[in-house]
């Protein structure tokens, strides 16, 4: 996932995010799911993949159809319909795909240069295509239960694996109290990011992430 703008310029360098973070990684779908599905080639599974993301950030998860999603991969609609049947299982193959390692942080040596960088990305990231589409899958979960499982196992699942690791490196330094990462204080800082990204539908920028992890992580992580 290419990620654009002065964040990830300054930031670049710590953060890292893999095509296994909102889309799938190059190993394709996961195809546990149906054994009796036909094996498409890598290249035609990573299309697919992107214009399952793209459709559903463009025209939101009511505007995603098989056809659209065959339109913009640049394959046939019979390569879809053999393989999937519906949309909701389309998504979640894809979903279930997400990378573990699709978010890496380098260790900085200190847990709020490591806090800034993952914070200032993950807005980055909300605030691109990426962010759109995740928007439309929060919603679609509502009414299909099996893409919110999905979202949970695959991309909310990488970034709590991220999460706790930069938590629990900053314990092993002796800068947080050990056991952080499960408590209340540390859901704060994200949950104000979701707050004002989804329910107030306002701006993510790297001014407003700096003052979470500064105003609210910090104090709240260390006074712990």
């Amino acid at each position: 996932m290419e990620l654009q703008g002065s964040t990830v310029a300054r930031y670049g360098p710590i953060v890292t995010v893999s095509d296994g973070f909102l889309r799938p990684s190059a190993a394709g779908p996961a195809r546990t799911r149906d054994a009796r599905r036909q094996a498409l080639d890598p290249s035609r599974d990573k299309a697919i993949a992107g214009a399952v993301f793209q459709v559903l950030a463009e025209l939101g998860y009511r505007g995603l159809t098989m056809d659209e999603v065959a339109l913009a991969a640049g394959v046939g609609k019979g390569a879809i319909y053999r393989r999937w049947s519906s949309k909701a299982d389309l998504l979640v193959s894809f979903l279930e795909a997400a990378s573990d390692d699709a978010i890496t942080v380098i260790d900085t040596g200190t847990l709020r240069e490591d806090l800034l960088g993952l914070m200032t990305t993950m807005a980055d990231i909300l605030e691109s295509p990426a962010g759109r589409a995740t928007r439309a899958l929060i919603g679609a979960s509502v009414d299909e239960p099996a893409i919110a499982v999905a979202y949970r196992r695959g991309p909310l699942a990488c970034w709590d694996k991220t999460y706790a690791e930069v938590l629990s490196r900053a314990a092993d330094r002796g800068e947080l109290s050990p056991g952080i990462c499960n408590s209340v204080a540390a859901q704060a800082g994200p949950a104000i990011f979701y707050e004002r990204w989804f329910v107030r539908g306002e701006r993510l920028d790297e001014q407003f992430a700096v003052a979470v992890v500064d105003e609210v992580m910090l104090p709240l992580l260390m006074a712990r």
